[in-house]
């Protein structure tokens, strides 16, 4: 048996969250965006290229408590995402529903579903709060999450205190801009992981 075979098939969903305070439930996520970072089945990653798979939503808020400085960090107003925002409900239905589509890999087999964020200890409690909240159950599982610092600083052997994007090497720094928008931010992660994922490490020699 080969070690391909001996592996589980991984998809790696970019996930971004905009949120207007710092826990879900007295506050709101009020906006995520979520694009295919990779397919892999233990021979290397397989990037999806230009096009990849995404996903966005505006929500309603749950919540009246909301912390101004928070919310305007995703430039999106109270008022409108009250009147206009997706009920949180359908849009969490519809997402896992999503998931689901892309666990059809290219090579048609069905793969595992796995969160990749920066920092994902963030995006992740909104995540999966509001998929258990709303629908019951999460598609990524209870812990099917991977966060990009905790990648980096062992890839690289460094102490994760003090990790931020200024202090890695040029070279995996996404050619996207950071905007807040949810879905930007989840392609920036996105190619952050790819280019992780296939680093040769700080020594220049493959791991």
């Amino acid at each position: 048996m080969g070690r391909k075979d001996r592996v589980t098939p991984t998809v790696y969903v970019s996930v971004d969250v905009e949120a207007d305070g710092p826990i879900p439930g007295p506050y709101s996520m009020v906006s995520f965006g979520a694009v295919v970072a990779g397919w892999h089945d233990g021979e290397g990653l397989r990037r999806p290229g230009t096009g990849a798979a995404a996903f966005y939503r505006e929500l309603r808020p749950i919540s009246p408590e909301y912390d101004p400085q928070a919310l305007a960090v995703s430039g999106l107003d109270r008022a409108a995402l009250e009147a206009e925002g997706a009920d949180p409900g359908a849009a969490m239905r519809a997402f896992g529903h999503w998931v689901e589509g892309v666990r059809n890999g290219p090579d048609g087999r069905r793969y595992r579903p796995v969160m990749v964020g920066y920092p994902a200890v963030y995006d992740w409690q909104f995540l999966y709060w509001y998929l258990v909240r709303f629908t019951g159950s999460s598609p990524f599982g209870h812990s099917g999450c991977l966060d990009l610092k905790t990648l980096y600083a062992a890839r690289a052997g460094v102490p994760f205190a003090g990790i931020g994007k200024r202090s890695m090497p040029p070279e995996l720094l996404p050619d996207l801009p950071h905007t807040h928008h949810a879905l930007d931010d989840a392609r920036e992660q996105a190619e952050l992981f790819a280019n992780l994922w296939e680093w040769a490490g700080p020594t220049g020699r493959p791991e």
